[in-house]
């Protein structure tokens, strides 16, 4: 099959006039993109019934979130708080309960802290600004673009991963997407293209065919409604692009985990405000992988009053840049310590946030 003739290749030397670099995308993207998304737009929960605050909500949830995954959790927080001020009003542990299972929960916190920002400085209503909405706790260029084209129709754009790959493919770019340069440039090209009748449409096509048919190791490239002007394509390199930023191996930590029971309760702890996983509960825990006597003698040293202990298994949680690799203690106690929250199953089914790291000891007590 003969390939169709190569788009001008990335440029991403300084634009005349700009200090920023840019690339040079399809003139005529939106009208490519746009009826391709009329007929292929999936039925999602957010884009019924679109709100600033539905939208915004649920860009902030779909940050790190595959799609599927972020479903469910979005119905019930709009079932829970289905306004600005029902946010801004609720307890921080009752959205960390909501967001329970989710991760990354400081995106939880900055949600809760923007919902009162926005409820005493702009009356309840997510301000039509993209440099107000990107002064919102939690809110980065992304979802500042992102809320500002898709809730309020503005040409702002929302540049992500899929986005990223979307634009280095189109352009056959060399540069690594990790180069804040090159996230500048794709956001100044997209910018150059945006329609100013469909901007949020438009925005939301970009996502869709990164997210279905731009796929990072295998593109669908018959589907996709840029072929024609993409030079990866047109090179054969299609999976050559986007250069990714190269990682950082992850860092291993051993810990030991503690389910400690006393009269049909278990024992809970409140991590510190700051940090990994700041504020939520967790079955107690120490760096290490501790033996059965080491074990009993930990829970003693909290004034546990240990009586007998069985291992209740191994766990891996993998955080960003570090892995839990969790053995696991379940010990019978005469004492219920001060130290601790002692809990019922029904306590931390709806009052108390457990993050997922701790979901296989968790259905264990359950």
């Amino acid at each position: 099959m003969k390939r169709p003739a190569a788009a001008k290749p990335c440029d991403m030397s300084p634009a005349p006039g700009h200090d920023t670099t840019v690339a040079v995308l399809p003139e005529d993207m939106a009208g490519a993109l746009l009826p391709w998304y009329d007929g292929h737009v999936r039925d999602l929960p957010w884009r019924r019934d679109v709100t600033p605050y539905r939208v915004w909500v649920s860009e902030i949830m779909l940050q790190q979130t595959r799609i599927e995954a972020a479903k469910g959790y979005f119905d019930r927080f709009m079932a829970a708080l289905p306004t600005v001020e029902d946010l801004a009003a609720a307890g921080e542990e009752t959205v960390l309960k909501l967001w329970e299972g989710l991760g990354y929960y400081s995106r939880a916190r900055n949600l809760h802290k923007a919902a009162k920002v926005i409820v005493s400085q702009y009356s309840g209503q997510l301000p039509a600004d993209v440099k107000a909405l990107r002064a919102l706790p939690g809110v980065g260029d992304y979802t500042a673009g992102a809320v500002a084209s898709i809730a309020f129709g503005l040409p702002e754009p929302a540049v992500d991963g899929n986005v990223l790959r979307i634009c280095a493919r189109l352009t056959a770019c060399p540069d690594s997407i990790g180069d804040a340069k090159v996230k500048t440039g794709f956001r100044e090209a997209l910018r150059a293209v945006y329609p100013t009748d469909r901007a949020g449409d438009f925005t939301s096509a970009v996502m869709e065919l990164g997210e279905t048919v731009c796929l990072p190791g295998t593109p669908d490239c018959a589907a996709c409604p840029l072929a024609g002007t993409c030079a990866a394509h047109a090179q054969g390199r299609e999976t050559d692009f986007p250069v990714m930023p190269e990682k950082r191996p992850r860092r291993s930590q051993p810990k030991t985990v503690f389910l400690l029971e006393h009269e049909g309760r278990a024992a809970l702890s409140k991590r510190p405000d700051r940090g990994l996983l700041a504020g939520l509960w967790e079955f107690p825990n120490v760096d290490g992988a501790l033996t059965e006597d080491e074990a009993m003698a930990q829970a003693a040293a909290w004034g546990c009053g240990p009586v007998s202990a069985a291992p209740c298994g191994e766990a891996v949680h993998i955080f960003t840049h570090l892995e839990w690799h969790m053995t696991g203690w379940r010990i019978q106690c005469a004492i219920p310590a001060e130290r601790f929250t002692w809990t019922t199953a029904a306590d931390r089914r709806h009052s108390y946030p457990v993050p997922a790291a701790f979901r296989a000891y968790r259905t264990q007590l359950e």
